[in-house]
C-alpha cells in the first residue's frame, strides 16, 4: 500500500544553523569509489528483489563504469575564458547536450560492451557484440538521444550502457576540470537555474539528505550524468520551485497493521516520493540518516514501485534515470 504522512520539514535557516553555516553548496563524486559504492549497492539490493536480475546486470555495469573512470586518458577540458564566461552567463561550465565529447567516451562505451558482454542478458548480448564495434557515427547518435532527450533510433537494448560511459565521462570531466583549475578558485560557480546540475545543467536523478561534511539533514539533487550534487532546501518543488503544496509519499507494507502504524513507518521510510500539487510532478528523496547504504541510481531503481503507485495518483516523475527510461522524458525537466 502506499501512505502519505506529514512531515514538519525544518527550514533552510533551521537547518544551516545547526550545522554552524558550514554545509557546502555543492558535494563532488569521489573518483575512486562513486560507481563502485553504486556496485556494491546494486548487488545488496538485488537479492530477492523481483527486477534482481537487471540489477545485478546493472552491478556488473557499474563497475565497467568504475574501471572507465579510473582509466580515463587526458580529454579536453574548458579553458579559463569559458569559466569565466560560463560564471558571467550564469549557465552551466559544461552542458551536457553542448558540450563537445572527446573520443575517449566512444573508446569507454566499447570497452564497457566487451566486458559486459559475457554479463549481459542473452537476448542483449547480440546487441552488445556490435556496440563493442560500433562506429564512430552511431555512438554519438545514441549520446545525442539520451542527452537531449529526443528518444526516436535509441537503441533501448545497449542504452544502460552508453549511458554508463556518459556517466563515466561528464564525472571524469567535472573532477578533471576542478583539478586543472584549483589555484585560480573552484571552477563551477552558481547558475541562474537552482534546480539543474550547476556542472552540466542535466536534471537531478533523486535528492538525498546529507548527515556528513556539514550538511546535517540538508537536501542534495544529485546530477543523472556528472554524479554531482547541489544543494536545494527540503520542501521546495525540485521541477517547479514551489515551496505551497509539497507532500511526501512511501511505501508502507500491507500486514495487518491499523493505518496510524502505516503511516507512522511511511514517514520514517528510507525512500519516499516528495510530491507537488503546484506542478504536479514528483522527485523520490532518499534519506541517508534511515539507511547509510542509500545509493542514488540504486535506491531509485530498486524502489520502481513507488513511482508506479506515484504515477497512479496522477504525479508526473521528474528524476531522470539514464539506467532505465521512465516513459518520454518531461520537456520542461532537462
Amino acid at each position: 500500500m502506499i501512505a502519505t504522512a506529514t512531515i514538519r520539514i525544518q527550514s533552510a535557516e533551521e537547518i544551516a544553523a545547526q550545522a554552524g553555516g558550514q554545509a557546502p553548496w555543492v558535494m563532488w563524486p569521489e573518483r575512486g569509489s562513486v560507481f563502485a559504492e553504486r556496485a556494491m549497492r546494486m548487488r545488496q539490493l538485488a537479492a530477492g528483489h523481483a527486477m534482481g536480475d537487471f540489477l545485478s546486470f546493472l552491478s556488473s555495469l557499474a563497475q565497467a563504469q568504475q574501471a572507465a573512470l579510473d582509466a580515463f586518458a587526458d580529454v579536453p577540458l574548458p579553458d579559463g575564458g569559458q569559466v569565466d564566461r560560463a560564471a558571467a552567463d550564469g549557465v552551466p561550465l559544461l552542458p551536457a547536450a553542448d558540450w563537445p565529447r572527446a573520443p575517449a567516451w566512444r573508446d569507454a562505451a566499447r570497452a564497457m560492451a566487451r566486458a559486459l558482454h559475457a554479463r549481459a542478458p542473452v537476448a542483449a548480448r547480440d546487441a552488445m557484440a556490435a556496440m563493442a564495434s560500433a562506429d564512430d557515427d552511431w555512438l554519438e547518435r545514441q549520446a545525442d538521444c539520451l542527452l537531449t532527450g529526443v528518444m526516436r533510433g535509441l537503441q533501448l537494448s545497449t542504452s544502460a550502457v552508453v549511458a554508463g560511459a556518459l556517466q563515466a565521462y561528464w564525472t571524469h570531466l567535472v573532477l578533471a576540470t576542478r583539478q586543472r583549475h584549483r589555484a585560480q578558485g573552484e571552477a563551477f560557480g552558481r547558475i541562474d537555474d537552482p534546480l539543474s546540475c550547476p556542472c552540466c545543467g542535466s536534471a537531478p536523478v533523486v535528492g538525498v539528505t546529507r548527515y556528513t561534511g556539514g550538511a546535517t539533514g540538508q537536501r542534495y539533487l544529485v546530477c543523472g550524468l556528472c554524479s554531482s550534487s547541489w544543494h536545494l532546501p527540503r520542501g521546495r518543488c525540485a521541477h517547479c520551485g514551489s515551496d505551497k503544496h509539497v507532500a511526501y509519499q512511501s511505501l508502507a507494507l500491507a500486514g495487518g497493521d491499523a493505518l496510524g502504524d502505516a503511516e507512522a513507518r511511511a514517514a520514517k521510510a528510507a525512500v519516499q516520493a516528495e510530491t507537488c500539487d503546484d506542478c504536479g510532478h514528483y522527485l523520490k528523496l532518499l534519506h541517508s540518516d534511515r539507511d547509510p547504504l542509500v545509493e542514488p541510481s540504486a535506491d531509485d531503481l530498486a524502489s520502481l514501485t513507488l513511482d508506479l503507485l506515484v504515477a497512479d495518483s496522477g504525479k508526473q516523475r521528474h528524476g531522470v534515470n539514464l539506467m532505465l527510461l521512465f516513459g518520454a522524458p518531461d520537456s520542461g525537466s532537462g
